[in-house]
């Protein structure tokens, strides 16, 4: 993999040698390995930082979980009384389960990296439960998933399986015969039972496992491969992952026979391709199928199941990711290198970050790799920090880009277990999980966080000691070396550190080689020596790819934000602007040691503090800026700052918007539809209804005039609909090339007596017959201006 930071450490390496007063090795072979893997979990132990913090926040919240409300449907369905009350949120939907599969991994991995017996004892008690409502079914089946029937009854979900197995296949995006995801949801359970069969040695976890897996090997066994398809067009997350795990640790052919069935086509041929077509598709859905697919190319060598993975990582970091290392707007990738028109309030679901660096670690497996570790390192600093809350202990879903624009955080308890929420509680488990690596006989050092770690190989005792990012040195100790003598360490150079680094060993300069971005000692190790790296923490403006005038501030690895004052204020200036040409000129510190500083003289309206954008927990910030010379500013100023006026307009006047063919604001506005279909269309996802159908949702309303606002494509051929509001029309629309190659809004005056004393009203879509409703774009209700009446 050939990277512009690879080119960049290359011609640097020469510089870089110089500035150390280090003798650069000259090799043509590669020093590095073919293969890496990390030191386990459980031979890292964290220091006091805020990734330590993270971990002991979120191992009190596990704590506060009750197992056996967590359970409630597992005993329920199995015909055994539960014994403890059902969760809310998304526990009480037809996804409920996958919360215990997340808990079970993020026990499994608190033992790891605390050494907590708790955690083990509380998943054994949890795998004891399942296995017991395993054992009562009698089916090998065990699960929570349920399914809301067309009568509205909402049932045990179990009974979609034998509707599939007869053909009865009814498949949407986020929907299988009335259950939301129930792949998706399995999957989470089997990471669970495999995370603590590995991790607390409970071998029954492992049993649960297998007789699941039966059970679906026979629900698959029943589809032909159009049939197969026809499934696993509704999200199954990392499904093939947990087949090819259990095929891992069995042998059992069988198992890998369905991991490698388990492959959606549509997705992944193209990927397999090198051929970039993610634009709007739900991000998420698709990365837990690239880490299945990366681990089957683990397990059987094969090239497509190397590529695929391989050109979907290098699209996404390079083209599709946010200056946090998140992606996707409202959860769906937008077009390549069009991160500047997505920068919303929707931005970077943590779910997709929690898998790309899982992603990424099966990468590096294959072929260390320092650009890897870039992108590592941006992710987990700038976007899984920021995702949990060090006080509350609640988790981000998004996590907002967009100007002035707080973070919400879910609030412990019995309402919120988002799908984020269960990435969270894993996330913050296992802080020290990819701190050091090791290939044949060589030791990484990959990321620079404070800990203390067991190198069982060369029976070594390490602290890694380091205030970074916030400050520039990081220093390896070998504290014991049982196994002293001539091996090499490897050591991340950053690649925005370039030539500016500094290694010594011992506080003496050593030969180096330089190689993809590691400066590579090999020499004679013995007890007590150490490695000292240095990396000067210089800001820099970075620009946002396919927008050269869209940037971001930059500290070392640590981005940096606008302070905009506590989420308790509302944002109501414009959106601020950079000014100049030597915009850094203007930035002073002011505790440099904490990535605090002042900028002057070149934001517009007024100068503000830059701090990390990670810990802006409850402040609202600004990360992205338009750039502008003094002679663009002034010619454009007036534009600007009048758009900038007409979208705060818009939004401080609105009442509820919903984003039609978008899970999760079609589930928060209960959507209900017949012959009803997401699409989607330049860049913008909607939803139609063609003749016969409909689909109708709820939208917030308020006293006083209001407006139904929709979104059409201005080109579309003719057609007919009505809107309707609480089974009212209220008007008939008509569609023919009314502004083609543009979209276009519709208002609506909604009439007061349609919505006096209610808090929601039901709007529906319904085509003519012989038509179509829509596609629709989005709708929006907002308050009329003052002086008009509806």
């Amino acid at each position: 993999m050939t990277t512009r930071r690879m080119l960049l450490i290359g011609a640097a390496a020469s510089a870089f040698a110089a500035r150390s007063g280090i003798t650069l090795a000259q090799t043509s072979a590669s020093r590095l390995p073919k293969g890496a893997k990390p030191l386990p979990l459980s031979d890292i132990r964290l220091l006091p930082s805020d990734y330590a913090s993270a971990v002991e926040i979120n191992r009190g919240y596990l704590m506060r979980l009750s197992p056996d409300r967590l359970l409630h449907n597992f005993r329920l369905y199995a015909g055994l009384e539960p014994k403890g009350e059902i969760y809310g949120g998304w526990e009480s939907d037809t996804i409920a389960g996958h919360t215990l599969g997340h808990y079970l991994s993020a026990l499994a991995l608190t033992h790891a990296q605390t050494g907590d017996e708790e955690a083990c004892e509380r998943a054994n008690y949890i795998v004891d439960e399942l296995a017991l409502a395993q054992e009562k079914r009698g089916t090998g089946y065990v699960g929570a998933l349920q399914r809301k029937r067309k009568d509205g009854s909402v049932v045990d979900g179990e009974e979609i399986f034998p509707e599939i197995m007869g053909g009865d296949i009814r498949s949407g995006g986020f929907d299988l015969n009335g259950a939301w995801s129930p792949l998706y949801t399995v999957h989470k359970l089997f990471a669970g039972l495999l995370d603590v069969q590995a991790l607390c040695g409970n071998d029954k976890a492992m049993k649960v496992a297998i007789a699941l897996g039966g059970y679906f090997e026979r629900v698959f066994a029943a589809l032909d491969e159009a049939q197969m398809q026809e499934v696993l067009a509704c999200e199954y997350g990392g499904l093939n992952e947990s087949f090819a795990e259990i095929y891992a640790r069995t042998g059992d052919m069988r198992w890998l026979r369905i991991a490698e069935r388990i492959y959606d086509n549509k997705i992944l041929d193209p990927l397999a391709e090198r051929k970039d077509e993610l634009a709007n598709l739900h991000a998420n859905t698709q990365v837990p199928k690239l880490i299945g697919l990366a681990r089957l190319h683990e397990l059987t060598g094969k090239e497509a199941q190397r590529v695929a993975p391989s050109f979907f990582w290098e699209t996404v970091t390079g083209h599709h990711s946010y200056v946090i290392g998140g992606n996707a707007d409202r959860e769906y990738f937008s077009a390549p290198d069009t991160i500047a028109q997505h920068i919303t309030e929707q931005t970077c679901e943590h779910c997709n970050t929690y898998n790309m660096l899982k992603l990424t670690g099966h990468l590096f497996g294959w072929n260390p790799d320092g650009a890897l570790f870039d992108y590592y390192e941006r992710a987990h600093l700038n976007h899984v920090l920021a995702a949990q809350h060090p006080r509350t202990a609640g988790f981000t879903y998004m996590t907002p880009l967009m100007t002035g624009t707080a973070r919400e955080y879910s609030k412990p308890g019995e309402d919120a277990f988002w799908c984020c929420v269960g990435t969270g509680m894993e996330s913050h488990s296992k802080h020290g999980e990819a701190i050091f690596w090791e290939g044949e006989r060589m030791l990484f050092v990959n990321l620079f966080i404070p800990c203390e770690a067991r190198w069982k190989t060369r029976g070594a005792e390490m602290t890694l000691d380091t205030s970074y990012p916030f400050g520039p040195e990081t220093r390896l100790t070998f504290d014991r070396l049982a196994k002293p003598g001539h091996f090499p360490v490897a050591v991340r150079i950053p690649g925005w550190a370039g030539a500016a680094a500094t290694i010594s060993v011992n506080g003496k300069p050593v030969p180096v080689a330089m190689e993809r971005g590691y400066a590579i000692i090999e020499r004679n190790w013995k007890e007590g020596d150490s490695i000292a790296l240095v990396t000067p923490l210089e800001l820099r403006i970075e620009p946002t790819a396919g927008a050269a005038n869209t940037v971001a501030v930059v500290h070392g690895p640590m981005v940096l934000a606008a302070d905009l004052g506590p989420v308790e204020d509302e944002f109501e200036t414009v959106d601020p602007a950079m000014v100049g040409t030597d915009l850094l000129a203007a930035f002073t510190p002011l505790a440099g040691d904490r990535g605090i500083y002042e900028a002057k003289g070149v934001i517009r309206p007024g100068d503000l503090q830059f701090v990390p954008f990670y810990s802006q927990y409850n402040r609202r910030s600004a990360v992205y800026f338009r750039r502008f010379t003094e002679p663009q500013w002034k010619a454009q100023q007036a534009a600007f700052r009048a758009e900038q006026a007409r979208a705060k307009d818009i939004a401080v006047r609105s009442v509820d918007v919903m984003h039609l063919g978008e899970m999760q604001p079609e589930r928060d506005h209960d959507l209900v539809s017949e012959i009803s279909y997401p699409v989607t269309y330049r860049g913008r996802n909607g939803r139609d209804a063609r003749s016969g159908g409909f689909f109708e949702f709820d939208m917030k309303v308020k006293p006083g005039p209001l407006i139904l606002q929709a979104s059409y494509w201005g080109g579309e051929r003719s057609r007919d609909f009505d809107v309707l509001v609480d089974d009212v029309k209220i008007a008939t629309q008509h569609l023919e090339q009314d502004k083609p190659g543009a979209f276009i809004d519709i208002e609506y005056r909604l009439p007061q007596a349609l919505t006096k004393d209610k808090q929601q009203v039901r709007v529906k879509f319904r085509p003519h017959d012989g038509s179509t409703a829509g596609p629709v774009f989005g709708v929006r209700v907002f308050t009329a201006k003052p002086g008009t009446a509806a």
